[in-house]
């Protein structure tokens, strides 16, 4: 990959910056909460039957197209009549939807008819549309006249909206007029139901799926028109929360974002349907957003890992960012989002150079700051563990938590713990609240120097990692410092390691003095591990793949004890070959 990094003024590098994470720690207060069941509790009362009454649209003003491919194999798996997601299957006859066991990532797929791009992926009209009918007239029959969730969550209406719409020949071809009506009718429904709850959505993907929904139904739904203005206006502002300035999601995930303009991009083929222009605020967000995600993408053209996503293969990305019709280089400095991208030659660094995202705004976010990836090539070298939310239903559910910890990122950690803490149900607390950080380019090289203050408060140090490349992307150095965060404080002599999760086949082999690593690509490319303040040892290591899946990996791992004044570490990876 080339993407001229070499050019400083291209996007306006920062020379220092300091980021802070203003009520990162603290999830939804408890009148939120209650306020957020007492919501739910209203969907069975009969005044929100009355909310969802209104007039039976005959017909869709019009038919968008799905600009967007699906996944074959899970196209293939419908025509031979299941369901399969993540790992998870389940045959069409022998689906439940009474009394549903599914995983929830297995449930959101089917309860936002995914599956229809899927399945019209890989099969003609005639082939789909009696599997589609099928589906449709059992999920309307357990889900059309009962609000509830998960089938009613508002996300989930959402993107239900826009493949319904988008695949309307699969499910609005039969003669059968009392099933078309019902189909028509429980759209219009559901589009009211998530008008009234759009916006208490937390900010990010679900809010935006949401209200891509009501949008759709409501330039597509007859009689809608009227209400056009305020609806595009609730898009707006919600992208205005839920998108940072410099393009990234707030819930700093490279899925979060890629999701998000696959919604946008889906949303415009509605406006193109209708031949009406889309909201400024649209092209805005997507001009913002395409630069950022190819800012986290490897030489491979595929996603990094981070905050829980998996390694979206270049080819997704590619057709993604093709649809969307923006041709842009990727962002080197996200201010906001945090992710740094260092490229020279074939080499490729990515660093998390921000706190962890806000808890009131994600589940299953990351204890990954100052950890990065690097990648020669299309061979990813350095990596994150990664997937513990796209990961098959397979993997034990501590396995998936342990996901998420420092220790599974490639960065340093302080007595065996994580930078931000981890809670039970999902969110981050205390911990990472500052990032101070430094850019600098030069001819030869370019340098980040950040550090977190998030092992300051349980033992006294800051973590300042520096990375440099060289100018040819040949060769990566990097020094690890704990400093003491206070004068003040007395502190006692505390363990460390830095780890270095290595890319799936990756060969590792010790060289004699203990303190240097032969690291070969396949293809042959080979590259040096070099370390000096701490001792060196090769470890066991796994890797969610692009299929959600692990696979087995090593990981470098340098340790020591950092005595009360601190501790220095400095490594090299330098390609020989």
């Amino acid at each position: 990959m080339s993407d001229d990094d070499r050019d400083t003024g291209a996007d306006g590098i920062d020379e220092g910056k300091r980021l802070i994470r203003l009520g990162g720690d603290k999830g939804l207060s408890l009148a939120e909460r209650i306020t957020e069941r007492f919501h739910r509790l209203t969907w069975r009362t009969p005044i929100h039957g009355m909310r969802l009454k209104g007039r039976h649209p005959l017909k869709l003003i019009a038919v968008p197209d799905d600009p967007l491919l699906g996944d074959p194999r899970r196209g293939h798996a419908l025509l031979d009549g299941r369901l399969t997601f993540r790992g998870e299957t389940r045959t069409i006859a022998g689906l439940n939807l009474a009394k549903p066991d599914f995983p929830r990532p297995f449930s959101d797929y089917f309860h936002s008819f995914l599956w229809l791009r899927d399945l019209s992926t890989v099969a003609t009209r005639a082939q789909a549309t009696p599997i589609a009918e099928d589906l449709m007239r059992r999920w309307l029959a357990q889900h059309a006249d009962t609000v509830s969730e998960p089938a009613w969550r508002a996300d989930l209406w959402g993107r239900r909206i826009l493949f319904w719409t988008a695949h309307a020949p699969l499910i609005l071809s039969s003669t059968d007029l009392v099933y078309r009506s019902l189909v028509l009718n429980t759209l219009a429904r559901g589009a009211r139901h998530i008008d009234r709850g759009a916006d208490k959505l937390p900010p990010g993907a679900p809010r935006v799926a949401a209200l891509c929904g009501v949008v759709a139904a409501g330039l597509l739904i007859p009689g809608s028109d009227g209400r056009r203005a305020g609806m595009e206006a609730a898009l707006s502002k919600a992208l205005s929360v839920s998108v940072f300035e410099d393009g990234g999601s707030v819930a700093r995930s490279p899925v979060a974002q890629l999701d998000i303009i696959m919604l946008l991009t889906n949303l415009r083929e509605v406006y193109a349907a209708r031949r009406l222009p889309e909201p400024p605020a649209i092209a805005a967000v997507l001009a913002r957003m395409v630069p950022a995600l190819l800012g986290v993408c490897h030489g491979d053209r595929g996603l990094s890992s981070w905050q829980g996503g998996g390694p979206v293969s270049g080819e997704t990305i590619a057709q993604v960012i093709e649809a969307t019709g923006i041709r842009a280089r990727p962002l080197r400095q996200a201010r906001d989002w945090g992710y740094q991208r260092l490229a020279a030659g074939p080499a490729v660094l990515i660093m998390d150079a921000a706190p962890p995202p806000v808890a009131r705004l994600v589940e299953g976010g990351c204890a990954s700051t100052l950890a990065f990836e690097f990648s020669d090539g299309p061979n990813r070298l350095i990596v994150n563990c990664g997937g513990a939310r796209a990961a098959v239903a397979q993997i034990p559910a501590a396995l998936a938590d342990g996901l998420r910890t420092t220790a599974a990122h490639s960065t340093l950690i302080v007595g065996d713990s994580n930078s931000t803490a981890i809670h039970a149900d999902g969110t981050l607390g205390r911990g990472v609240a500052e990032v101070e950080l430094t850019r600098q380019e030069s001819e030869t090289s370019s340098r980040i120097e950040a550090s977190h203050d998030g092992y300051a408060r349980r033992y006294g140090f800051l973590h300042r990692r520096q990375i440099v490349l060289s100018s040819d992307g040949r060769e990566v150095r990097g020094e690890d410092m704990l400093l003491p965060a206070s004068k003040k404080r007395k502190l006692a002599a505390t363990a460390f390691a830095i780890r270095f999760h290595l890319g799936q086949g990756v060969a590792v082999s010790p060289t004699a003095d203990g303190m240097a690593a032969l690291l070969r690509l396949p293809g042959g490319v080979l590259w040096q591990f070099r370390c000096r303040g701490g001792t060196l040892a090769i470890e066991d290591s796994l890797w969610i793949d692009a299929d959600g899946r692990p696979q087995s990996t090593h990981q470098l791992v340098v340790s020591g004890e950092a005595p009360a004044g601190g501790a220095s570490v400095s490594w090299a990876l330098k390609r020989a070959t």
